[in-house]
């Protein structure tokens, strides 16, 4: 039998050759012992340790010694800016882009539910679908629900009821002993089931299912009893996966994990998991850890980080909650600020700390990385204290949802990728995908599957097929050829959806033209204090910044959802009486989860605004620690 892999794919000359071309460094046995680990590995990564370029490196010595032509790698992560920073750096080297093409799978977990297992369900009903999305499901939920005379009784009853609309708009499918049930948000059945509410609560269910319409969550029910089921299709996709590599493994949620295991649980399969705990999502419901919850007792470690230097890794080791890590700081020996502000200067807070950024980092790096301000929350709530979040700090700060600059653009790159690799399936459904994100934006249509378009080229869906091939081999470099083919989509939207566009503003973000990222940017023009050189920050939440890496980042002091605390006051209090995070209380643990994560994004300043009354107790304790205190008003002038 033919092995999967080179048997030497891993050795020492072969590790460092691709490292060397790949521009990396391995001065630690820990990066070592996961690169040539061919075993089932958890492995719990610190903030900066490289986890990301270990993980492209494996992936392209591993894709330079691969055999078999019909098994493959399959590499799962959670979101889609992870899968195509994994597929960007893999499309770096020849061996790498082995990877983007059958019979390798690289992409979502979610992504991977569908393909291989929902999706099939779905065709094998008949069912084509429509749209995989919270929102566009929302809504045609309640349009459903408030149109059609069959769900009257239904409506009345909701009406009754606070939480009456996220009943239907949030229903959900689970499988429950085999069997398919419709259930609200919280996974119980909201009605008794022989009830005509309750009939008609299932009924809009299939009726939206019937359609087409789903959530993110119904895919996973649907396909966990599929496989129930059909047991065999778990067996034949762990042959054809018997290398499985799980990014940021600690996000992954119970629904997930459970598939997963169904799926990959065979000791046959090699299964790498790697990921950081201590990020992960804070939650207050009863969570029991399942025998296979990330990272297993004797996981591996990547302790080093060269992010950030000794101070922040000693702060960032007082904060890890999930699991307890000393992390060793290897990065530039930057700074560690307290910022401290009253009532009246709650506005100089971030003017003070773009001065700092400007006094301590050099310009061109500030340019290139603006100084980044971070809140727990971005807007008020109802409590009468002051600040509350970001917006309290900043003038102006909006919180209008937009989608990632650039995004159809960037899938439009990854499309190209897999079709020079040979994957030109994979390369259509991902840039279809991409337009169809698009479109929900702005009409109120769904766009049919790619497979009934017309290819009449007197029709919208022949134009739409030549639109997809200029798109999959057109050189992407030039703003005004981008611009073309973005007015062309935008033309053809109308007729393809069967609904007038309704929100262009939205698609300003998602449509605009970026470089590619092997050619050198263009330098911004940022406006900027020609007397102290200031960069303009730019503000965001903790939650958002996650995986990013900042010149400088500032950690603004917010009000806990409880009403009755501040976060940063909370950690303040927590690192000065060197308390042992995971014993704190629950809202002191998540405050403490928040900072970690806010804190480990800098290379180079670290800031965190206090109020002054609260945080004077603390005040010489950080001193201590080798912070500098600062009054906001006297820095911000």
């Amino acid at each position: 039998m033919t092995p999967l892999y080179a048997p030497d794919v891993f050795i020492k000359d072969k590790v460092e050759a691709l490292a060397q071309q790949l521009g990396l460094e391995l001065p630690h046995q820990e990066q070592w012992d996961f690169i040539q680990s061919a075993e089932r590995l958890d492995l719990q990564a610190a903030p900066g340790s490289g986890k990301t370029s270990l993980v492209g490196l494996k992936l392209a010595l591993l894709g330079q010694g691969w055999n078999s032509p019909t098994r493959g790698i399959c590499v799962l992560s959670h979101t889609n800016t992870a899968k195509d920073e994994i597929s960007s750096r893999l499309a770096i080297t020849p061996a790498g882009r082995r990877l983007l093409q059958y019979p390798h799978f690289i992409g979502t977990i979610q992504a991977f539910t569908n393909t291989f297992f929902a999706l099939p369900a779905l065709r094998a009903r008949g069912v084509e679908v429509q749209a995989v999305d919270d929102d566009t499901y929302a809504a045609a939920a309640l349009r459903l629900l408030e149109r059609h005379p069959a769900f009257r009784t239904l409506n009345t009853f909701l009406g009754k009821r606070r939480n009456g609309p996220a009943l239907v708009s949030e229903a959900r499918y689970v499988c429950d002993a085999g069997k398919l049930t419709p259930t609200g948000p919280d996974g119980t059945q909201p009605f008794k089931p022989d009830t005509p509410s309750g009939r008609q609560f299932v009924a809009l269910k299939e009726k939206l299912t019937e359609q087409g319409i789903f959530r993110y969550h119904d895919m996973f029910a649907l396909a966990e009893h599929h496989l129930t089921h059909h047991p065999q299709l778990a067996e034949a996709a762990a042959h054809r996966f018997p290398f499985v590599l799980l990014d940021e493994m600690q996000d992954t949620s119970d629904l997930q994990q459970r598939l997963l295991d169904k799926v990959f649980g065979s000791p046959s399969t090699v299964v790498q998991r790697v990921g950081d705990v201590n990020q992960r999502i804070f939650t207050d419901g009863p969570s029991v850890a399942q025998p296979s919850s990330f990272p297993l007792p004797h996981a591996a470690q990547l302790p080093v980080s060269r992010r950030f230097g000794s101070k922040v890794a000693a702060l960032a080791s007082d904060l890890t909650i999930h699991r307890r890590q000393r992390i060793d700081g290897a990065g530039h020996d930057g700074t560690i600020a307290l910022l401290l502000f009253d009532d009246n200067t709650v506005s100089e807070v971030v003017p003070a700390f773009e001065r700092m950024a400007a006094a301590t980092i050099p310009r061109p790096l500030l340019l290139d990385s603006p100084p980044r301000v971070l809140g727990s929350r971005l807007t008020p709530g109802g409590a009468k204290a002051f600040p509350q979040s970001v917006s309290c700090y900043v003038p102006g700060f909006t919180t209008v949802p937009s989608q990632a600059i650039g995004s159809l653009i960037t899938s439009a790159r990854t499309a190209q990728a897999q079709r020079q690799a040979g994957d030109n399936h994979a390369a259509v459904t991902l840039l279809w995908n991409a337009i169809r994100a698009v479109a929900r934006l702005a009409t109120s249509g769904s766009l049919p599957p790619l497979r009934r378009l017309d290819r009449d080229p007197a029709t919208a869906g022949g134009r739409t097929r030549l639109l997809l091939h200029d798109m999959l081999t057109s050189p992407l470099d030039s703003h005004a050829e981008w611009a073309v083919i973005t007015a062309r989509l935008q033309r053809l939207l109308p007729d393809l959806t069967q609904s007038p566009l309704k929100g262009v503003a939205r698609l300003t973000d998602p449509l605009a033209h970026v470089p590619c990222a092997d050619q050198p940017a263009p330098v911004p023009e940022v406006p900027a204090d020609t007397e102290h050189g200031v960069v303009p920050s730019v503000a965001g939440s903790i939650q958002s910044a996650k995986g990013e890496t900042h010149a400088a980042t500032l950690i603004l002091e917010c009000l806990e959802r409880s009403g009755k605390k501040y976060d940063v006051h909370e950690v303040l209090g927590l690192l000065s009486q060197q308390q042992d995070a995971t014993k704190a209380l629950i809202t002191v643990q998540r405050a403490a989860q928040l900072v970690f994560v806010g804190a480990t994004r800098p290379t180079h300043l670290l800031a965190l605004a206090a109020h002054r009354t609260r945080a004077e107790p603390y005040v010489e304790a950080m001193r201590a620690r080798g912070w500098t205190v600062h009054d906001a008003d006297v820095v911000a002038h």
